[in-house]
């Protein structure tokens, strides 16, 4: 019979996250205990089908406060922690690095600090037991530009912007409070991330939302860089897996196995689009002529692409879902869920949180 664990999550009501708590309470026994400081891209109501379970648990922390930190720790006892909260978007690391900074860097140090001192006072199976999960991303590895090659968790670090230094920074911290204060740590890195309750900021709801509204679709430069596209849901699927049957300092990457150039990824949505709700603008028959070229993003990499060879051959984990398939699903939850849309543009979402501030 499989043991109960208690898994402590960190962003657990972000994008990534969300989905893992989602697939935790709704497909295992195991209980959650959700750690999220609810900044802008923080929205419970993408947790609102599991909020009630008698399994799950929301703090309202940030990863940089030790003493709550350690509280948290001190009260529910995980057995696991899953780090996800962190800052990740390329343009807000440009405009604002310091807040990355904190975040990633800081706070990473601060939740590995208080898990150190938690874990080294376990005792017996638990203390044998506890796992330390730090989730991050390709882009600490930098441009694949001009080469077939793809990333392994042996590529060297060199990343390109705020946001990817600082995943990288915290990267560097797991790994040596691993091999000086032996607590047992896991690290995964993963490709592009879409799916339901991503924060519209991001390339694919972006568009989804502009090209329904009638608005410009902008494509940076000229639209040729490769990512990889992973299905959220498939990703969680993955972060928990490892969780739970990882070998303890080891790395795997997280891959889709779907790379395609970004102006692939937005003229597929339009395609979609088209089909499901077709364009009722004046003198816009098809949504891709709402596509604009925008000067491009500085330091931008040009092609990221996991080979996800090792987390398939020793855990026996493999993508669900192709890009064709999850991006369906996705487009379809978006024309679906336009009240959770629709909260996020008119910033309700964020009056929710005042309410539970005021808790």
């Amino acid at each position: 019979m499989m043991e109960n664990k208690k898994i402590l999550i960190t962003g657990g009501a972000g994008f990534i996250g969300s989905s893992v708590i989602r697939h935790t309470i709704n497909n295992t026994i195991h209980s959650i205990v959700n750690v999220d400081k609810l900044t802008y891209a923080g929205n419970l109501e993408s947790l609102e089908s599991i909020e009630h379970n008698e399994r799950y648990t929301f703090e309202q922390v940030d990863i940089c406060n030790a003493n709550e930190i350690k509280r948290v720790f001190n009260d529910h006892q995980p057995d696991i922690v899953i780090h996800l909260a962190a800052e990740s978007h390329v343009d807000r690391s440009i405009d604002n690095p310091d807040e990355f900074i904190q975040t990633n860097i800081v706070g990473t140090y601060t939740l590995l600090e208080e898990a150190r001192k938690y874990w080294s006072n376990l005792k017996g199976n638990q203390k044998d037991n506890f796992r330390f999960h730090h989730v991050s991303t390709d882009e600490v590895y930098g441009d694949l530009e001009e080469t077939d090659a793809l990333f392994t968790e042996d590529s060297p670090y060199a990343p390109s912007s705020p946001y990817s230094a600082a995943k990288a920074s915290s990267d560097h911290l797991v790994r040596a409070w691993q091999r000086t204060f032996k607590i047992p740590t896991l690290i995964t890195n993963c490709s592009n991330n879409y799916g339901p309750y991503q924060f519209p900021e991001k390339l694919i709801p972006l568009i989804i939302s502009n090209a329904l509204e009638g608005k410009e679709l902008p494509i940076y430069g000229n639209g040729k860089q490769i990512r990889d596209w992973l299905y959220v849901d498939d990703h969680a699927r993955a972060l928990l897996h490892v969780a739970l049957t990882g070998k303890v300092s080891e790395t795997y990457n997280i891959g889709g196995h779907n790379e395609l150039k970004n102006i692939e990824v937005v003229k597929t949505v339009c395609s979609i689009l088209d089909e499901l709700l077709p364009s009722k603008l004046n003198g816009i028959d098809k949504y891709e002529q709402l596509i604009t070229y925008v000067t491009d993003r500085a330091g931008h990499d040009v092609r990221y692409a996991i080979d996800a060879t090792k987390i398939a051959n020793q855990l026996n984990w493999r993508p669900d879902e192709t890009f064709e398939t999850g991006i369906k699903k996705t487009v379809r939850w978006y024309l679906y869920n336009q009240t959770w849309c629709n909260h996020i543009k008119d910033g309700s979402y964020q009056d929710e949180k005042l309410k539970v501030v005021k808790k």
